[in-house]
């Protein structure tokens, strides 16, 4: 059997496409696949801020199109990228096992968060990621920074940054963890709902792809990511919004913690439940913190 996957043209989605087809070609050794790299909205607008595109799925809109029409029979995603809502006709046939969800600081000097010199210029485009770096450190020049991860380091070392942010698994997956200068805690920045894990979509009613595909799912970051996205929805967010969420489950109960910050990163809200059905969970967590007053920060 052959498969066409469906990958972004920058070499993270590459990397991961191909993360997943090594994932599947272990179990499946007479599977063939092959890739066709489709450029996305998100890939073509590179000097504008993602928030201010003003549409969801600037990064999976024309991955998806491309199964729905035929053209492709699977598509990787980062899951964070991902919008909550659910497309017609197309399934996520399998959530490999997750890497690490954390962000990472990157400095040209070496510094961690810390000891950024006062008035640094740190590069993110995140409003999620920004407004907790404020949280910890208000002096901070905040800067938008678009571009694939090696365009993000270049124009640090360039000298347009201080420092940068990245998710950890990114940097990892490109090989490039050396750069990390500080690996932020859960306590100091809550991850994007999702991220580290990866997303792999195929048509609803392929049956025999979701058969193959299902053979790399995983359910323990299943669980984990399916929380922290109803958590999202509940708050009708996207990654437009400073909204962060991270998952573990043990012992066959999830731990659950949210967070809305305010832009300015002077007022957050932040609670954590647990429960053994990750779609209640996520959907309770949100009540509790509109009943604090999460509407207020996210207005």
């Amino acid at each position: 059997m052959t498969l066409i996957f469906a990958t972004r043209p920058s070499p993270l989605a590459r990397s991961q496409t191909a993360r997943v087809i090594r994932l599947l070609q272990a179990t499946w050794p007479d599977l063939e696949c092959h890739e066709q790299v489709i450029t996305t909205k998100g890939d073509r607008i590179v000097h504008q801020p993602l928030p201010e595109i003003g549409s969801k799925g600037y990064f999976t809109g024309e991955l998806e199109a491309a199964l729905l029409s035929g053209q492709v029979d699977v598509a990787v995603h980062s899951l964070k990228d991902l919008p909550v809502e659910e497309t017609p006709g197309i399934a996520i046939a399998a959530v490999p096992a997750r890497d690490s969800a954390l962000d990472a600081l990157v400095s040209a000097e070496g510094q961690t968060l810390a000891n950024l010199p006062e008035a640094a210029r740190v590069g993110t485009s995140s409003p999620r990621r920004r407004a907790q770096l404020l949280a910890c450190r208000p002096d901070l020049t905040i800067l938008p920074v678009r571009g694939n991860v090696d365009t993000r380091l270049r124009k640090l070392m360039s000298g347009e940054y201080e420092a940068i942010v990245l998710a950890s698994a990114g940097l990892t997956r490109l090989g490039l963890q050396a750069h990390i200068t500080e690996t932020l805690p859960l306590d100091v920045m809550l991850p994007a709902p999702g991220q580290g894990a990866l997303a792999v979509q195929c048509r609803a009613q392929d049956t025999q792809t979701r058969a193959l595909l299902a053979a790399i799912h995983d359910p323990l970051t299943a669980a984990s990511v399916t929380a922290e996205r109803a958590f999202l929805a509940g708050l009708g967010g996207g990654c437009s919004l400073p909204i962060g969420a991270f998952a573990q489950k043990n012992d066959g109960k999830i731990i659950l913690t949210g967070g809305v910050i305010s832009a300015d990163g002077k007022r957050a809200i932040r609670l954590s439940a647990v429960d053994k059905e990750p779609h209640e969970l996520g959907e309770r967590l949100a009540r509790f913190v509109l009943e604090r007053g999460a509407a207020e920060l996210l207005n």
